[in-house]
């Protein structure tokens, strides 16, 4: 056997080439000019006999593919089966370039077989070219496609099949229609974010930040078909081989497809990610009037957010608009063609995980962001309060590795300095401040030192703090412990986002950085002030957020669970309960400066102020147990004397709550 096939160097049809080889004979591969070493890598890769494999240089906008007179001559009457694949997949690619490459070259891929006197055209087509018809669309159904003026690749794909149906008069012709094609379904093998991987970030996310088994709310949509390359190529190859089927369409699909809700949650289940526990029939917003719908869409902040929202998980807004896709494709001819052949569509839920796990070592776009520290900070300057010990040393000693001017602040001049100079005999570029936090006016020395000695500060990182851990009942005659609180907390950080905000703004870039506390989400009692502190700075961000982010300067919360530091050492509860170091919480800054989200929270934290969202009262009970549980200390009471170890209850409860301030 002798073929000749486009697009071989595409997904679909290096998986064809590699069937077509396991029968004697030469596959001809149409290539750019230029791509003849691609095709051999491919080969390669792919274990091709590469002497069987020849390239024929073309092009699918030029007449007869642009193949030579020549090699025309040197292949006429040569091919059984002209198999063509080359075309656009792409929804959300431009209507011009669909149309050169989808109707103009099945065109000229038609004018080539039949100069060719090729046996066989087996024309590889979509499901597309039914656009949005509602109900069962058959194989022998063309015409009755209704909306493909929807989309470009929906009206490109109809029009070439009906090139091939009105132009291909000379040979015999076969037309394949392949659902959504998805990766191999024994090895998981995929070229490219498509269908439904454009929603495995939005899974990888939500498992980031939520445990498996928490219920979310989500859409149900239509009946989304796909079907694993492997079954296409195997299918595509059997029929085109057997005798008998001229002029007949073949759909290669799944002829019980799942609704999108459930086809999602399959990949979410694969991926360890919570699933969608109620979805929403997206078919009942249809009640709203169309007109309404646009209206609202084009509205600046909505077309704004909705932008942002989908760019950061990489979901084109064309997908969107098929959520609710109407129509099912009936299979028949398809199944009596393959009867015997050994030849079945696997379940996706078989191989569900196989197309996850390779999305995630190969796909998943974040592996192609340069995440380094180093990609961030090098040659940037920032700021990091309370930089001489603890957290605010750590996350120094990671800036001043990666290249970035550092500038560290506290109070204590000679453990300031000591720090600064070790940091700088590492070979960092490290620069020491001294200032009162808790007092305005050296928070204004502060800010006017820096910016007259460095011009501008990129990063700034609010970690000194106080804390103060004493309950309600034994703070009625301590106002001033709020107070002071409040003053070094709030207000000595927002002096200082204050005054850099101004020269941010002018450079159009920042990133302000909060340490808040995990007990502003779980609402950790006896730290009322300390937590009040803390909030106080969250809602400030959660405002800036709004009025900034239009000059790319970010606003980062890092709600910081418990860290083994100088602050938690008078408590001694806390030798016996789990907590970070500070290394460790210096990577949560590092994350914070590579990611510039705007929180960084651990689970617990979050599925606590859910809880308490969801259940206050419940939560309420939760909470009481553990302040009855964790008394204050004696140095809260005022009395003198040690504390008692920590009992087997009190560690049994603060590692199932981890991090959590008691």
């Amino acid at each position: 056997m002798t073929y000749f096939v486009t697009g071989a160097t595409g997904f679909v049809g290096r998986h064809l080439v590699t069937n077509l080889l396991k029968r004697k004979g030469t596959v001809y591969a149409l290539v750019r000019k230029g791509s003849q070493k691609k095709l051999a890598e491919i080969g390669e890769r792919m274990g091709w006999d590469n002497k069987r494999v020849v390239a024929v240089t073309g092009d699918l906008g030029k007449s007869k593919l642009g193949v030579s007179a020549a090699q025309l001559k040197q292949l006429q009457g040569k091919i059984q089966h002209f198999f063509h694949l080359a075309a656009i997949y792409d929804l959300s690619a431009d209507a011009d370039s669909q149309r050169v490459a989808n109707v103009e070259g099945t065109r000229h891929a038609v004018e080539l077989a039949t100069a060719l006197k090729a046996g066989c055209f087996q024309h590889t087509s979509s499901i597309a070219v039914a656009g949005l018809y509602p109900g069962v669309f058959r194989e022998d159904m063309f015409d009755e496609a209704e909306d493909l003026d929807s989309n470009p690749y929906f009206q490109t794909k109809h029009d070439s099949e009906k090139v091939v149906r009105d132009e291909c008069t000379a040979i015999p012709y076969r037309i394949y229609r392949p659902s959504m094609v998805v990766g191999h379904s024994k090895t998981g093998e995929m070229d490219k974010v498509d269908g439904p991987y454009y929603f495995f970030t939005l899974m990888k996310r939500l498992r980031q930040i939520l445990p498996p088994w928490m219920p979310t709310i989500g859409l149900e949509g239509g009946r989304i078909n796909v079907v694993p390359v492997d079954y296409v190529v195997d299918a595509m190859d059997h029929i085109a081989h057997k005798p008998g089927l001229n002029g007949g369409c073949f759909h290669l699909t799944d002829p019980e497809p799942m609704r999108m809700g459930e086809l999602l949650n399959l990949f979410a289940k694969a991926g360890h990610a919570p699933q969608m526990t109620m979805r929403l029939d997206a078919r009942m917003f249809g009640f709203v009037p169309p007109p309404i719908r646009h209206a609202i869409g084009s509205l600046p902040p909505v077309k704004r957010f909705s932008g942002m929202l989908l760019k950061d998980l990489g979901i084109p807004k064309e997908v969107l608009k098929y959520i609710s896709y109407p129509t099912r494709f009936d299979s028949r001819e398809t199944e009596r063609a393959l009867k015997g052949s050994k030849i079945e569509l696997p379940r996706l839920d078989d191989y569900a995980w196989r197309l996850w796990d390779y999305w995630e070592r190969h796909l998943d776009p974040d592996l192609y962001k340069d995440r380094s520290l180093r990609s961030r900070v090098e040659g940037r300057t920032v700021l990091i309060t309370g930089g001489s010990a603890g957290i605010g040393r750590a996350a120094a000693e990671k800036v001043a590795a990666a290249g970035a001017k550092v500038i560290i602040v506290a109070r204590g001049e000679e453990e300031l300095m000591a720090t600064r100079d070790e940091l700088r005999k590492a070979g960092g570029d490290v620069h020491a401040y001294t200032a009162d936090l808790s007092d305005m006016a050296s928070c204004d020395k502060l800010v006017e030192a820096v910016l007259k000695d460095h011009g501008s500060i990129d990063v700034l990182v609010n970690n000194a703090g106080r804390s103060i851990r004493r309950s309600i009942a034994l703070s009625y005659d301590r106002f001033h412990d709020f107070e002071r609180t409040m003053q070094l907390n709030y207000f000595g950080s927002l002096r200082l986002i204050m005054g850099f905000l101004p020269k941010m703004t002018e450079q159009r870039r920042g990133h302000v950085i909060n340490i808040s506390s995990i007990g502003v989400l779980a609402n950790s009692p006896r730290f009322s002030a300390y937590v009040a502190s803390k909030a106080a700075l969250d809602a400030f961000s959660r405002c800036a957020q709004a009025e900034f982010s239009g000059v790319n300067i970010a606003f980062t919360t890092i709600n910081m669970p418990l860290v083994r530091t100088k602050m938690i050492g008078p408590t001694k509860i806390y030798d016996s309960v789990p907590t970070l170091t500070p290394d460790e919480a210096g990577d949560m800054i590092v994350e914070a400066i590579i990611d510039r989200p705007s929180r960084i929270a651990t689970r617990l934290g979050i599925f606590a102020a859910v809880l308490n969202a969801l259940a206050p009262k419940a939560y309420e009970v939760v909470m009481n147990t553990a302040f009855t549980l964790f008394p204050d200390s004696a140095a809260a009471k005022g009395e003198k004397g040690g504390e008692q170890q920590a009992s087997s209850e009190q560690i049994a409860f603060a590692s199932v709550m981890r991090g959590v301030h008691w």
